[in-house]
């Protein structure tokens, strides 16, 4: 599908009157499988109940710039309320439904929100806890009322449904002025905020505009032909950046079907019901594809793994084939054939891609062994590289020019340039207008016209754009080797046993891990081996288990340069978590914090020792804690002998 130039001149609640007026009731905008059901809504209905909660929200106060921050899951209210909004001149802030009170509390400050709109009990008791700290919010929206009988009392909360009715009401009192108010919307107006990453600093907000959400859109589509008939799962927060791209901005220019899982823990049997045409997933989510692939696999019999085994072999010499744009030999072909019919098909249908068409993944580097092995399946999974402040990607690959080293080559009209300090510079029209309240921090981005991306890279001699890594990230050990240690963590979570890895080096004799192990795979395999364990700290500690990786570190330096390769590890006993901040809520790793905080393991990689006394703290279910002594072990790999030092601050380690 070829978009109408026209809708770049347009806001994203315009798009939408315009798809409710083509299509009306002929087509489905949204789906939401409910009590075990796929309910449709129309454009039409789409339309109607996104103009209810937009006077809705006109009958509560809301002026022109206001914001309104929304906490809930994929659920139709969400674009109810972000078009709705938008449309009578407010700014919409996602705020990720997984957020402890106190970063709730944060985004709303931050952002400056004035009224909130929460799905359920869970997070109307998180804005009650902080109800204090946010002052400036007037009313708290609830969709689900289930639980919440007890607080009907409280003026400060109002139900989706009277929202709906207040709107319809204030809609038959002042007819025409909703129109009013969307017609003379301005692409240039602010229509949402998405926070950054935040993995050094607290997340910021960034101000969005229609301009940039319908840029992006227009020429991923344009590119990318999605059509009106495609159907797309919406999984991902939509407060993320990737999300409102896909299901927001995309999703209203090509006018596909946008689907909302019941439940986050239904995702799995919603995709193989509906069967996405597109997929748009960050890795850490196709990392986690491979380890359930690879789980299966490992649990059939000897046949089955062997079998695999060689398909996946026939399958990635075939996509290899494919990238150099050379013919397959007839008996590659052949044996590919065969492949896919008794094998390839069927995972893909287990995965629910069976009619897929376009795979994509982006806000963070993916291993190359993760694009590989879904290409031999099959999957049309391709690369995209932008960031929260540049409304999504701007970067991606074409269906014809696939690398696995590379993000792609920029759509037309957005221009990428690399500094002399090897960072990633950006100027096009979906380049945000700043953070929120920071403008000093807002010059510094956008210093000369062009979007600082923080990262580095280059164009290669065929246009496109490789990323090595956070600018920041990059890593030169005491000897002088520059490594990447986003790539290195990659090749060991192409590994099914390992959940995540943080590598250090920087200034340091050799590299060095800290490893989570996957308690669903080790767990399994402790299973199988008749290993008891009680809990995740216990599993991460046993001495059969720290050989199962070390042979996994083993095969994955195996495929590194001796300079990159890990010659220390040690295993968490927890799992890094983004509520106590050592993930972002997109699950990106801050590194600096983990060296800080796991300090006395950081320095046992490098001092020499065989093991390391740890002080645990640990909470109980009840909210009860209690802390206890560990001697965590420290592994080799590798005969060579290593350089011992004793590091500083680990703080050293970020580069």
């Amino acid at each position: 599908m070829t978009p109408d130039p026209r809708l770049l001149q347009m806001t994203l609640p315009q798009i939408q009157a315009l798809r409710a007026r083509e299509w009306g009731d002929r087509r489905p905008a949204l789906r939401e499988k409910e009590f075990g059901v796929w309910q449709e809504v129309s454009w039409g209905r789409f339309e109607a109940l996104s103009r209810a909660a937009g006077m809705g929200f006109r009958a509560l106060g809301l002026q022109p710039g206001e914001k309104v921050a929304v906490l809930a899951d994929n659920i139709p209210e969400w674009f109810y309320t972000e078009l709705g909004v938008q449309a009578v001149g407010g700014v919409v802030v996602g705020v990720y439904s997984s957020s402890v009170p106190r970063e709730v509390a944060y985004s709303i400050q931050a952002s400056d929100a004035v009224y909130a709109v929460a799905e359920d009990q869970e997070q109307v008791d998180k804005l009650l806890e902080v109800r204090r700290e946010i002052p400036a919010v007037r009313r708290v929206i609830f969709e689900d009322p289930r639980g919440l009988r007890a607080y009907r009392s409280d003026p400060w909360l109002l139900s989706f449904e009277e929202l709906l009715d207040l709107g319809r009401k204030e809609d038959a009192a002042q007819p025409g002025l909703f129109d009013d108010l969307r017609r003379k919307g301005d692409p240039g107006d602010v229509a949402v905020f998405c926070f950054s990453s935040g993995t050094t600093d607290l997340p910021k907000p960034v101000m969005l505009t229609h301009r940039n959400l319908v840029s992006m859109g227009y020429h991923f589509t344009a590119i990318e032909g999605f059509r009106p008939t495609d159907d797309y799962l919406s999984f991902l927060p939509l407060a993320w950046i990737g999300e409102q791209m896909m299901a927001v901005s995309t999703g209203l220019v090509a006018g596909f079907t946008v689907n909302c899982p019941e439940e986050v823990e239904t995702v799995d049997h919603d995709r193989r019901e509906i069967g996405p045409h597109l997929i748009f997933s960050p890795p850490r989510v196709w990392e986690a594809y491979v380890r359930q692939i690879r789980v299966k696999v490992e649990d059939s019999t000897r046949l089955k793994h062997w079998f695999f085994a060689v398909g996946m072999r026939v399958g990635e010499r075939a996509a290899d084939h494919r990238f150099q744009k050379r013919p397959l030999p007839w008996y590659l072909w052949l044996a590919h054939r065969f492949f896919r019919l008794t094998l390839y098909r069927l995972v893909q249908d287990r995965l629910g891609f069976l009619r897929l068409r376009k795979a994509y993944t982006a806000g963070a580097a993916l291993g190359p062994d993760v694009f590989r092995f879904f290409h031999a399946l099959g999957v049309n999974l391709k690369q995209g590289y932008g960031q929260t402040e540049a409304a999504g990607i701007f970067c991606f690959h074409r269906d014809d020019d696939v690398a696995f080293d590379t993000v792609g080559i920029p759509y037309p009209g957005a221009e990428v340039r690399i500094s002399d300090e090897g960072e990633v510079l950006v100027r096009a029209d979906s380049v945000c207008r700043g953070y929120h309240g920071r403008e000093e921090e807002s010059r510094e981005l956008l210093e000369g016209g062009w979007l600082h991306s923080g990262d580095a890279g280059y164009l290669d001699e065929r246009g496109h754009l490789v990323i090595i890594d956070r600018l920041r990230d990059v890593m030169r050990t005491a000897s002088g080797a520059v490594f990447s240690p986003q790539f290195i963590e990659n090749k060991l979570k192409f590994s099914h046993f390992i959940r995540e890895a943080v590598v250090f080096g920087n200034e340091l004799p050799y590299i060095a891990a800290l490893v989570n192990i996957d308690p669903a795979t080790v767990g399994k395999w402790a299973e199988d081996r008749k290993l008891t364990y009680t809990t995740y700290l216990d599993l991460s500690q046993k001495e059969p288990v720290a050989r199962l990786i070390r042979e996994e570190v083993e095969r994955a330096n195996a495929t590194l340069k001796p300079e990159h390769r890990i010659r220390r590890f040690a295993l968490l006993y927890k799992l890094l978590d983004a509520d106590d901040e050592e993930l972002t809520r997109t699950g990106k790793v801050r590194r600096g914090l983990i060296g800080e905080r796991y300090r006395t393991l950081f320095h046992a990689l490098y001092d020499g020792s065989s093991q390391v006394d740890v002080r645990v703290a640990y909470t109980y279910q009840d909210g009860r804690t209690a802390e206890m002594e560990l001697a965590v072990p420290i592994w080799t790999v590798g005969d060579e002998a290593l350089e011992v030092t004793s590091p500083g601050l680990p703080a050293a380690a970020r580069g």
